[in-house]
């Protein structure tokens, strides 16, 4: 295209309120969500996981050293548990339990909902990370990276039942709440669903074009997964037979996928980019990519209220301390003292 040929296509779209060919990325997408509180965390300089929950509209953020408890709507903070190398909370509010793991101390800590003290710890292998609570079997699942497994606790009793063996790295996981868990293999580029009765692994998918899958979120009804790819792709597969149904495009270091079941939107935390990806679920079978909304560099971990439709993500500035690494995690580093919660609401 020459240079007064774009220009008048240009002039035309702009007019008309579309966008020509090749100069796409030229034209801002419509923001649906915006950054209306930051919430000072402070140290230490890490972080991880976040929890919601709905019936206390609490939420849990999983930071170094221990689970920051805050109130969702105001944003008070309204206590700590002590943990070493926290990564991972589940909460069960029937029970009046949380459970979270400590990679450092390669345990699982039981703590109290009200008085958020630690109740007992049980015994972990290395490499803690997500963990996931599956009704069906009240069982809390904990994904154990290096060794390959998904370490099980009976919430009924608090011990240690089983492990899950894996064919890969576990990344994170979601429950339907029927009896399957579906858990992304990070070094694998595929999803295991494993029968959380027998503990077994009863089928594998492939998801090819999924490089590194991290953030996994499911729609029960629908029975839909969504995989968030470090190749800035989210891939969207049918929970019952494992075919692909569609991927669109995402933002750059995605680390977590939420799906709001209310709005029927699935988000992606991208902490390269500084967006979250917002994707419309118009159907069962089809999906629309309705943009990407800026958070903060290093915001890549999301929890989601689906009543208010607000998004929680936990940020921090960034310092550049090698220009010439190749790899985020050598380059950047987190300014002393600056981690903070973000709400991240619908705009009217």
């Amino acid at each position: 295209m020459n240079h007064l040929t774009f220009l008048r296509v240009t002039v035309a779209s702009l007019l008309l309120g579309t966008s020509p060919a090749g100069v796409a990325d030229c034209a801002p997408a419509t923001r649906l969500y915006a950054i209306t509180r930051s919430i000072p965390l402070g140290a230490p300089d890490r972080w991880d996981y976040l929890t919601y929950d709905a019936g206390s509209h609490r939420i849990f953020v999983a930071h170094g050293a221990t689970i920051d408890v805050l109130d969702g709507r105001s944003g008070t903070a309204l206590g700590k548990v002590e943990i070493h190398g926290s990564n991972g909370v589940a909460v069960i509010p029937a029970l009046g339990k949380g459970y979270a793991g400590s990679r450092e101390d390669k345990s699982v800590v039981v703590f109290d909902l009200q008085k958020l003290t630690s109740l007992r710890s049980l015994p972990a292998d290395e490499d803690t990370d997500g963990l996931v609570y599956d009704p069906f079997s009240k069982r809390i699942f904990v994904m154990e990276g290096d060794p390959h497994k998904a370490l099980v606790v009976d919430t009924r009793t608090d011990t240690v039942v089983g492990r899950v063996s894996l064919s890969g790295q576990p990344e994170f996981a979601v429950a339907d709440e029927k009896g399957h868990l579906f858990v992304n293999i990070e070094d694998q580029r595929t999803i295991q669903r494993v029968n959380t009765h027998t503990l077994m692994v009863d089928a594998t998918w492939s998801i090819p074009e999924c490089e590194a899958p991290h953030g996994l979120a499911i729609d029960p009804v629908a029975k839909r997964l969504f995989s968030s790819c470090t190749n800035a792709l989210m891939v969207i597969v049918d929970a019952t037979t494992g075919t692909v149904v569609q991927s669109v495009p995402i933002g750059k270091g995605t680390d977590a996928v939420a799906f709001d079941a209310q709005r029927k939107r699935v988000f992606s935390s991208n902490g390269l980019a500084g967006t979250v990806t917002v994707v419309s679920e118009e159907s069962s079978d089809r999906f629309e990519l309705l943009g990407e909304n800026p958070t903060q560099p290093m915001a890549r971990t999301m929890a989601v209220d689906p009543e208010m439709g607000r998004l929680f993500l936990v940020s921090a500035d960034r310092i550049e301390v090698d220009p010439t690494a190749s790899s985020p995690r050598k380059r950047y580093a987190v300014r002393a003292g600056s981690v903070r919660l973000l709400f991240m609401d619908p705009m009217r």
